[in-house]
């Protein structure tokens, strides 16, 4: 069995495991010995449209490194400077009153940097529960789908409690807030929208066709595959329509790993910043965030085989985008589940398993000729 059956197989047999429906997956090594794009399961359980490797998908939260990236952009032409205050680019009725803690009203304080590396402190006003009770994610799981603009979410925010004073050293709190108001950010500086900021300063440069914002009023000819809650499918397009800058992109596991890949190679800002954007900050366990991206890691001792770590990002509807440094292997895809956040990186450490073994595999063989 070659490197690209065995990953096929490992595809096929994820279907019907954890409620998963479809599945679409890209990975390559640097040096592109490894180059395999493949799917399995069923794109629309009402047509019986079958998954294909060029199936778009909801990219969810990785969409976060896309607006990471044109921030990067932004910083590197001057246009902003990371450590100012968000205020003095993001309209104040957006920014007042978001963050007061313990009395004190942090709000104007808080800077592009702590937006981008999740050390704000800021609420997220689709996880929390409101004093009533009320949690939005509970509400939209439940099928009540409806946009949330950055205007209401900011006002959610402002009857939530912040976690932190913005930069608290030690301290970070992943919230979708955080990235709302960067995208109100770049929306002010750049004066475009998000979905031009999008194609001018990625997808056009890298020649991605089937990477778009979702927009639920003018749907794409290319529709992406249907996302699933456990074994119901997500019938939130509204919502995800409104998450310009925090998880609205669809994309195909091939051009999400160009996007990936351009990331990490400088070619959409100087690659001194990668290195930067790498400056770690624990969120929950075993995760750590710097510059829009994540740091995945199992500590040795509750692994039998010792796993490498991954850096990128990963999004709550089963998508994942991230680079091994070990194995110099890039990985894309989704599983399209809500329901199974641990999913997306068993599955990661299996396809790098399996790459490695053929890889070794290749290498004694090409011994033995020898």
């Amino acid at each position: 069995m070659n490197v690209q059956e065995a990953l096929q197989s490992i595809l096929e047999k994820q279907i019907g495991k954890n409620n998963i429906k479809n599945i679409t997956v890209s990975v390559q090594s640097a040096d592109r010995k490894i180059d395999y794009c493949g799917a399995a399961g069923s794109a629309d359980p009402d047509t019986g449209e079958i998954m294909k490797s060029d199936t778009p998908y909801f990219i969810a939260s990785v969409s976060k490194m896309y607006t990471a990236a044109i921030i990067l952009g932004l910083y590197q032409e001057h246009l902003i400077e990371l450590d100012s205050p968000a205020s003095a680019y993001i309209p104040h009725s957006l920014i007042d009153g978001i963050h007061v803690y313990r009395g004190t009203d942090y709000s104007t304080q808080i800077t592009v940097r702590q937006l981008l590396n999740q050390t704000s402190g800021l609420a997220d006003f689709e996880t929390e529960k409101f004093p009533d009770g009320t949690c939005l994610m509970d509400e939209l799981t439940a099928g009540n789908d409806r946009c949330v603009s950055t205007e209401e979410a900011v006002n959610m925010v402002r009857k939530l409690a912040p976690h932190f004073p913005p930069g608290t050293p030690g301290k970070a709190y992943y919230s979708n807030t955080n990235y709302r108001l960067l995208g109100s950010l770049i929306e002010a500086v750049s004066g475009k929208s998000m979905a031009e900021n999008y194609q001018e300063r990625i997808c056009g440069p890298l020649g991605l066709t089937d990477t778009y914002l979702f927009d639920w009023t003018r749907p794409h000819e290319r529709k992406p595959a249907v996302l699933f809650i456990k074994d119901k499918p997500a019938n939130v397009p509204k919502y995800l329509s409104s998450n310009v800058s925090d998880g609205g992109l669809v994309s195909t596991a091939a051009e999400n790993l160009i996007f990936l890949r351009a990331f990490f190679e400088g070619r959409l800002f100087d690659r001194s910043l990668v290195e930067k954007a790498q400056t770690w900050n624990r969120i929950f366990f075993p995760m750590k965030y710097g510059w829009g991206l994540m740091y995945f890691k199992l500590p040795r001792i509750m692994t039998i085989i010792p796993l490498p770590a991954l850096v990128g990002h990963s999004g709550s509807t089963g998508s994942f985008a991230f680079f091994c440094p070990e194995q110099s292997i890039y990985l894309a895809g989704t599983l399209n589940q809500v329901g199974s956040p641990q999913a997306p990186f068993m599955l990661m450490m299996k396809l790098l398993r399996a790459a490695r073994k053929r890889s070794m595999d290749n290498k004694k063989a090409s011994l033995t000729v020898k």
